[in-house]
């Protein structure tokens, strides 16, 4: 008979896998794990719980939340007669993940149509890079029709 999986098992996988997902898209291990967190905690946590929770130096945390902080998937915040900062997850980080990624999505087609613009018209590689470009600016749409849906929707 399978084991039932106990809820600090499930938060303890989802953390991990929020950290691996987040390494595969170039971002610290230690940032999406904080992510994961306190997305799955949905609280206020103070810089020494993070790291006491996540059993990270101080040094990993201070990192990754700045990172954190500077892509706006994080809000710092006081807490009256506290000295220490908290953390918590910003309002709709997702909508902000998206934006980011339609920014890098609509750099990269103007690169790629920069490229053709200065190739002679009957090169042989013009079809091919407009193909590239239109495969970028598919994905633009896209992702515009996702924050779309993103900001529509009320945050849980």
């Amino acid at each position: 008979m399978p084991v039932e999986p106990t809820f600090a098992s499930v938060r303890s996988d989802f953390i991990e896998k929020t950290g691996l997902i987040s390494q595969a898209e170039g971002l610290p291990r230690i940032a999406g794990r904080i992510f994961g967190m306190l997305m799955f905690d949905g609280e206020m946590v103070s810089f020494t719980e993070i790291a006491t929770r996540l059993q990270v130096s101080r040094a990993s945390i201070s990192t990754s939340i700045r990172i954190l902080e500077e892509r706006g998937l994080v809000k710092r915040m006081a807490k009256p007669g506290e000295r220490q900062d908290f953390f918590q997850l910003a309002e709709n980080p997702y909508a902000t993940m998206l934006t980011g990624i339609q920014k890098r999505t609509q750099a990269t087609r103007d690169e790629i149509a920069q490229t053709i613009k200065n190739l002679p018209p009957a090169a042989d590689a013009v079809n091919r890079l407009a193909a590239y470009a239109d495969f970028y600016a598919s994905l633009d749409a896209a992702v515009a029709v996702a924050l779309d849906e993103v900001t529509a929707k009320p945050t849980r």
